[in-house]
């Protein structure tokens, strides 16, 4: 990602967006996070405004929660209310949204209003036995939502989290048979992102085997930051 800024105390100093595409359980959230911690990022998780939104009970939320317990994706027309009143002229990354084309062209309507633009597509690459063995293991505090995963990420102690001593849980859409559903929603509805992106040229694919500090070493490399 070539854009001639200069860096400052590991603080990126030019305004940008990026996208992380990849599968449920392809790792993008811990990605984005360390992203967030060393660069300044602001880490846009479509998924946990999803589920909060769902937890507070109210009418949206109820709508909400109704797609995500099936394991389908939410309506356009409300990720793209959400997505429109996170904006700002931070350095963003997009994680889990778009999820079909009709989402990546409002984004870039929403962007183009702001003289902005997507300056690099992460595709996150993982074979789908991987994904649903991963994301089945995962399991989330209930007290200060920290993540882990029994294989690739555990807790000290089974059922406790290592920071706040919180009860872990497993989310209702991390059942295998759900899984398996999201998997099937992300190949027919996101996958027509790559090519969409591939063809604009600020595609980037990154394995997603390996340990999380590989992945975060080859993930700054093909960034060049």
């Amino acid at each position: 990602m070539r854009t001639g800024a200069e860096t400052y105390s590991c603080i990126i100093i030019f305004r940008v967006k990026i996208i992380f595409l990849g599968p449920p359980g392809a790792g993008k959230g811990t990605q984005a996070a360390r992203l967030e911690r060393e660069f300044g990022f602001r880490w846009v998780s479509v998924g946990d405004m999803l589920r909060k939104h769902a937890a507070e009970g109210v009418e949206l939320g109820r709508k909400i929660k109704s797609f995500l317990d099936k394991g389908e994706l939410v309506p356009d027309e409300i990720i793209m209310e959400l997505i429109e009143k996170s904006l700002s002229h931070e350095n963003i990354i997009f994680d889990g949204f778009p999820r079909n084309l009709n989402q990546a062209k409002a984004l870039d309507a929403l962007l183009a209003k702001r003289n902005e633009g997507i300056d690099a597509v992460v595709l996150i690459s993982v074979p789908e036995k991987e994904l649903i063995k991963r994301l089945t293991a995962r399991r989330v505090c209930s007290n200060c939502g920290e993540n882990y995963n029994l294989i690739t990420k555990p807790p000290k102690n089974d059922d406790r989290c290592d920071i706040c001593g919180g009860l872990l849980y497993q989310r209702e859409d991390d059942n295998e048979e759900t899984v398996k559903r999201r998997l099937a929603v992300y190949h027919e509805a996101t996958k027509p992102l790559i090519d969409f992106y591939s063809k604009r040229g600020n595609l980037i694919v990154i394995r997603g085997t390996g340990s999380p500090d590989e992945i975060y070493v080859e993930l700054k490399k093909a960034l060049e930051l």
